[in-house]
């Protein structure tokens, strides 16, 4: 006799549990908590012209997700770099490649660059060289044209990654191009 009656409990237990884990006490899915959902609401708002409840609605906030290491400040740094530099002249003629490879300011026998000594020296110095800061919309650059050249900068400065482009369209960039043009080496017509 107390077989038969445990086994029913158990049974009632067992679904008042599986309702629980879902957050809802009818098994919907819907849960009346939710901010758009309310006990009234929750079977006529589903889609479809079933009547079969909705789906169940995310209400947890995601993680952020992981973000890049900070950029480095100006000022010296190790000196440490691996670069890839691509300048072209201009949009109709080839680009000219380089490989920068500095330690501790100096640079190894794997740079291939016009003017190495010079480029280490200037990223030691200014580690935040390559990673300016972005542009305010606030800012307002002289409308004026310093050529067709353009520039990629690609690898890692002290740890920190580069992706960087320059050009000399406006007074903006071109003087970023000049802070840089150590770097971008003297190709271009633009030094």
């Amino acid at each position: 006799m107390r077989l038969r009656t445990v086994r029913p409990l158990l049974a009632v237990l067992a679904i008042a549990g599986l309702a629980a884990c879902t957050g809802t006490p009818d098994g919907t899915g819907t849960s009346s908590a939710s901010p758009t959902a309310s006990p009234t609401t929750s079977s006529s708002a589903s889609p479809g012209a079933s009547g079969s409840p909705a789906p169940d609605t995310e209400t947890t906030v995601p993680a952020p997700s992981p973000s890049a290491p900070p950029a480095p400040t100006a000022g010296p740094g190790a000196g440490n770099a691996e670069l890839a530099i691509m300048v072209r002249p201009s949009p109709t003629e080839a680009a000219v490649n380089y490989t920068l490879v500095c330690r501790g300011g100096l640079p190894t026998a794997e740079s291939k660059h016009p003017r190495p000594e010079a480029a280490c020296a200037a990223l030691k110095n200014n580690a935040a060289l390559l990673s300016p800061a972005p542009k305010s919309k606030d800012v307002a650059c002289t409308e004026q044209y310093g050529g067709p050249q353009t520039a990629t900068v690609t690898g890692i400065v002290d740890d920190t990654p580069v992706d960087a482009t320059f050009a000399r369209t406006n007074g903006c960039e071109i003087g970023a191009w000049n802070a840089a043009q150590d770097v971008l080496g003297a190709s271009g017509g633009a030094t």
